[in-house]
């Protein structure tokens, strides 16, 4: 089947118009690391499955491979810092980068979880996929939590921001 041809720019911002849930993906082990990721979802509640998208150039990519397991927390309104922070290239590498955050290894994965995120799920490796110039891993649920009770950080037309609760009619 031949794709025809896009603008990588108008491609990025058509898709930008569905707004995403903000989590930071983490790994544990000898060389922890973090990255901030709106690819991101349920795929299966038996077994319990969920989804996260890297792109192949990440040095999560070979992390996560190395690793095996995964923790995934997904982030609220207050936590914009972290999710830029996660998403800095620049940062330090290694467990060096989780210093100025407040976190606590889980404990299925030994992965970094964010303290005061939303939920937290702890996965095991279960299939790959190749997704383009992603990778499409799926975590086989190993455990998992929720933590606060507060709006959601949202990613929209490649901004982040808070979520705001409205009444909507069935």
């Amino acid at each position: 089947m031949n794709t025809p041809p896009f603008d990588a720019l108008a491609l990025r911002q058509a898709f930008g118009t569905f707004a995403t849930g903000v989590t930071v993906v983490t790994v544990g082990g000898p060389t922890p690391h973090g990255m901030t990721a709106n690819s991101f979802t349920a795929v299966s509640l038996d077994p319990p499955l969920l989804l996260v998208c890297i792109e192949h150039n990440a040095v999560m990519h070979e992390a996560l491979r190395s690793a095996g397991r995964f923790g995934v927390s997904v982030l609220a309104a207050g936590h914009a810092p972290l999710a830029r922070y996660f998403a800095d290239r620049r940062r330090p590498l290694g467990g060096e980068q989780f210093g100025p955050v407040d976190w606590q290894a889980g404990e299925h994965t030994g992965a970094p979880l964010i303290t005061g995120a939303l939920a937290h799920f702890e996965c095991g490796l279960w299939r790959s996929y190749d997704g383009g110039d992603h990778t499409i891993f799926l975590g086989r649920l190993l455990g998992m939590g929720s933590g606060a009770e507060d709006e959601a950080l949202l990613f929209h037309r490649g901004r982040i921001s808070a979520a705001h609760r409205s009444e909507v009619a069935a």
